[in-house]
């Protein structure tokens, strides 16, 4: 008798089990939670996989507001309504909040001791860090094309390395990529 494989992609979770996970997510991802998110929705809950999870958090980037919030609104109304969106944004949201204002509280008493200010100065480090490992993973799951990797590299070089502002380069970018997609897909169909 032999096992039945796992499924690639889990059956979708309730209002109670979205608040729970963002909660869990938003209370591990100070200084950025993005990973924590991937690492939720792709590898320990299996709710999407890579290439779905990228599209989505694509769709995220592109409308007004944080790109995490919009995610995790869009996952909740996907799988279990507006009940799910509204867990999903309260445990990803007002949990931490909570959590942040006591930190506040904390940090207003003890802010001038040399400790913590090199403590926030470590926790910078760890943040960023998190954000490249998360990007490349992102990037594993995309299709190396010469266009990906020109684009990609470009923004890099722009962004990361020549520290030109985010809003023009991607106003610039954003529609060559689109443009330059739309033709090859325009030559492939021809």
């Amino acid at each position: 008798m032999s096992v039945p494989p796992l499924p690639e992609v889990a059956p979708p979770p309730g209002p109670r089990k979205l608040f729970l996970e963002f909660a869990r997510m938003g209370l591990s991802g100070f200084g950025g939670v993005l990973p924590f998110v991937r690492r939720a929705v792709v590898e320990r809950n299996r709710w999407l996989d890579d290439r779905g999870f990228v599209e989505l958090l694509s769709l995220g980037q592109v409308l007004p507001g944080p790109n995490v919030i919009n995610l995790a609104l869009m996952l909740g109304l996907r799988f279990a309504g507006w009940r799910g969106a509204l867990a999903a944004f309260s445990g990803l949201v007002m949990v931490p909040m909570g959590v942040v204002l006591g930190l506040m509280l904390l940090y207003q008493h003890y802010q001038d001791v040399a400790a913590v200010r090199r403590m926030l100065t470590g926790m910078t480090a760890v943040s960023a860090g998190l954000m490249l490992a998360t990007g490349f993973r992102l990037a594993q799951s995309l299709s190396m094309t010469v266009r990906n990797v020109l684009i990609g590299g470009v923004a890099f070089v722009a962004i990361g390395l020549l520290r030109w502002p985010l809003v023009p380069v991607m106003a610039v970018l954003v529609p060559l990529a689109l443009v330059w997609e739309w033709c090859i897909g325009k030559g492939a169909q021809a």
